[in-house]
């Protein structure tokens, strides 16, 4: 054994004539080394040393785990505890020395808590007691806190309670009015639960008659990721820009277009990102009952071109007192053939304002009535478009008509209509 070995170890150094105390070693091993210089002598020393016992081994806690296997004095022992378990006592203890050899505390247990706090990316939650009955008359409140953007998986390996009577409540959310995701009874096993914000809780009741084994849970973090980017949305817009799991975005269509599916979707949890329906569409359909006061209407599909064969009518209809400018923003159509008529009143028997083909954009033309009958027609050959928008407006108007891609100027009577102030064309 080197030299620098030993003098790391010194447990004490004696000279003199003073008796040294009691001296106590730790280790099965002992060195002794005496030291005289070459002057005075001396009567020395007379020593007598015996073997110390250890202390007795710990036993390891039920639920738990024991560290260390040296057990003589000033040796230390810890102890962990399995997850889901809390140790009760200390975690560590230490061999005495003295007449009798003893541990300076108790060996500690590892018990199933009533309720708590975690903030691990995966744990274990049990009942109180578990693997044994849970007591009367509980109420216990677990915690869990994860960073911003991550949701918990819980996955449950025992279940038993008191039918209705006991229970547990989990909440995707840590307050009495986040979303109750599963509120569990009985003695069959559930299936996984998602939450889907960063903090979850869970709740249990039990009352004052029977005891169950109650419940083993395996919680587990998940990234909450984004459902995909539902834009750019075409002929519409997204509200709100929020896609991860659990948040709600809803959709909305430009002047003249229609919705097509829910208006509404939510991103769904799971191991792959989805919402709860398919993206829904903004389109331009082949006519309609329009109510609004202004507003545009677009030839089917646009801005792709028509189909064939489409026979599309479109009423439009303002409050009474009321008369309809009409103006041609776009027309592209086969002429002849693919035409728009439009009528001064709700029906084919109107007066007809005009029928408008080809590709000349056009000046307005009004009604003399609050409701106007569009239709559009297309045959089996050439497509187009067209795109014409349209405003109520209480006014004296010239009227302008058109007979075959000609137009004519005629002054209307001045006459009352519907229940306007003083509206007369």
């Amino acid at each position: 054994m080197s030299l620098s070995v030993l003098f790391n170890n010194i447990l004490n150094l004696f000279s003199g004539t003073t008796i040294p105390p009691l001296l106590n070693s730790t280790s099965n091993n002992l060195y002794l080394n005496f030291q005289s210089d070459i002057s005075v002598s001396a009567a020395g020393f007379h020593l007598e040393y015996t073997g110390l016992d250890s202390c007795p081994e710990p036993q390891t806690p039920s639920n738990g785990i024991k560290i260390g296997d040296r057990y003589m004095v000033g040796d230390v022992v810890s102890f962990q505890c399995d997850q889901g378990y809390s140790l009760q006592g200390h975690s560590h203890i230490t061999c005495m020395p003295g007449p009798v050899r003893r541990w300076n505390y108790p060996i500690p247990i590892c018990l199933a808590q009533c309720g708590g706090g975690m903030s691990d990316f995966s744990g274990v939650i049990l009942s109180p007691g578990f693997p044994g009955n849970y007591p009367s008359s509980l109420d216990c409140t677990w915690t869990i806190k994860l960073p911003i953007g991550f949701g918990v998986h819980l996955q449950f390996l025992n279940f038993s309670t008191e039918t209705i009577h006991d229970y547990l409540e989990v909440r995707s959310g840590s307050t009495e009015t986040s979303t109750v995701i599963g509120r569990l009874s009985g003695p069959q096993l559930p299936a996984s639960l998602f939450s889907t914000t960063h903090e979850t809780s869970l709740y249990f009741h039990s009352d004052y008659s029977q005891n169950k084994q109650g419940f083993h849970i395996v919680y587990q973090a998940y990234q909450l990721q984004s459902c995909p980017d539902p834009r750019p949305f075409r002929n519409g817009f997204v509200i709100g820009n929020d896609f991860t799991v659990g948040q709600t975005i809803s959709f909305e269509c430009f002047p003249g277009y229609t919705l097509i599916g829910n208006s509404a979707l939510t991103c769904l949890h799971g191991i792959s990102r989805n919402w709860n329906h398919p993206l829904p569409r903004c389109e331009a359909l082949c006519g309609g009952n329009i109510t609004a006061m202004n507003g545009t209407i677009y030839s089917p599909g646009y801005p792709d071109e028509y189909p064939n064969f489409q026979d599309c009518f479109w009423l439009v209809r303002v409050p009474p007192g009321n008369g309809i400018y009409i103006n041609f923003t776009v027309l592209q159509t086969e002429p002849i053939y693919d035409f728009i008529t439009v009528w001064d009143g709700p029906d084919q028997t109107s007066p007809q304002i005009g029928q408008f083909s080809g590709n000349t954009a056009l000046e307005s033309v009004y009604s003399t009535s609050n409701q106007i009958l569009i239709k559009f027609h297309s045959d089996f050959t050439t497509s187009g478009f067209f795109v014409l928008s349209y405003h109520g407006k209480c006014d004296k108007l010239n009227f302008f008509t058109v007979f075959t891609g000609r137009w004519r100027k005629t002054r209307h009577k001045k006459k009352s209509v519907g229940f306007s102030k003083s509206c007369y064309y």
